[in-house]
């Protein structure tokens, strides 16, 4: 018999495709993508596999599921509810589909920051021609510190990008246990607060979990060079803006680059939107060609491996939710 793989609601037409391709490319897969809710509802009750978002109650009608397919590198809170982390489930998610463009987007902003770009764009909105004092408003990169919060594909590919341009990068990860080409230095979130003073940027590449909702608050980004930069492209809920704000109009650090914020989109009245020193991009980091082909990638592999009974790839901690 073989093995029974549900496409989940909503379908577009990338996954009706994708339902057709993984058919023709996996052998001894069925692949079913129901329209409806009720649709799925009757599917999943012998489904061995599921891509998608998967609500409690289809989770409990899923006698025989052992493998989902979450439909995102790091799904939104929520996706991890207590029923499914409970569940046997093995859960695997599309991180790695994103390092080269993200790690570009980071490059982005440590240039911008280090000529001083944050200055000049609104001098250039306003026509004014003020150049700073000789030597100031730049940061002389091979003299400069890059700590990386969170050193998985994402923060490896900052960290080879900073390296390359001289920087002495520092990570911090919970999970790896060697440090990736580029990384001088690797430690634990336990070193974090001992390690911020040293940054003169700061790059913050964590998903959204328990223990990292809220990390960078005001404490933390008092612990940081005066003269420091904070970067955040990882989840918006990692950092408390109002707490970056007051940290950026008291001068407590020199400026950010954020990509992800608390609440997206960002209101037009928020302060971030004007306040000096501040470069602002709305979710738009992982912006780039491939990104489907790369999902769909994986989730061919991830079928192959599943129909195989070999191990599969970017398996979830689901407790932690990446």
């Amino acid at each position: 018999m073989g093995v029974k793989l549900v496409l989940l609601p909503p379908q577009r037409d990338l996954t009706r495709e994708w339902a057709a391709g993984l058919a023709r490319g996996v052998t001894g897969l069925q692949v079913v993508a129901p329209e409806t809710a009720a649709e799925a509802a009757r599917e999943v009750v012998d489904a061995d596999a599921a891509f998608g978002t998967i609500p409690p109650d289809l989770l409990r009608r899923a006698g025989k599921l052992r493998w989902l397919q979450a439909p995102a590198a790091a799904p939104p809170a929520g996706y991890y509810y207590p029923e499914l982390v409970a569940h046997p489930v093995v859960v695997t998610n599309f991180r790695e589909i994103y390092n080269d463009h993200i790690g570009a987007h980071i490059l982005a902003f440590v240039l911008a920051f280090a000529r001083g770009l944050h200055h000049y764009v609104p001098l250039q909105l306003r026509r004014e021609w003020r150049p700073l004092p000789l030597d100031e408003g730049v940061v002389h990169l091979p003299e400069a510190t890059a700590l990386i919060l969170g050193v998985g594909g994402i923060g490896s590919e900052a960290a080879r990008l900073c390296a390359a341009c001289g920087m002495r990068v520092i990570g911090v990860d919970a999970r790896r246990a060697e440090a990736p080409p580029g990384v001088a230095e690797l430690h634990r979130p336990e070193e974090l607060d001992r390690l911020l003073p040293l940054a003169d940027f700061v790059i913050m590449t964590i998903p959204h979990t328990p223990a990292t909702e809220g990390l960078l608050n005001r404490a933390r980004l008092r612990l940081m060079k005066k003269t420091a930069f904070l970067i955040n492209i990882g989840r918006g809920m990692t950092v408390r803006l109002a707490d970056l704000v007051d940290a950026l109009a008291t001068g407590v650090i020199a400026g950010a680059g954020l990509d992800v914020f608390e609440v997206e989109p960002l209101p037009p009245d928020h302060p971030l939107w004007t306040l000096p020193g501040v470069l602002l991009t709305p979710h738009t980091a992982g912006y780039g060609p491939y990104l489907d082909a790369r999902r769909f990638e994986i989730l061919l592999d991830n079928c192959r491996r599943f129909v195989a009974g070999q191990p599969l790839r970017n398996v979830v901690d689901k407790r932690n939710w990446f």
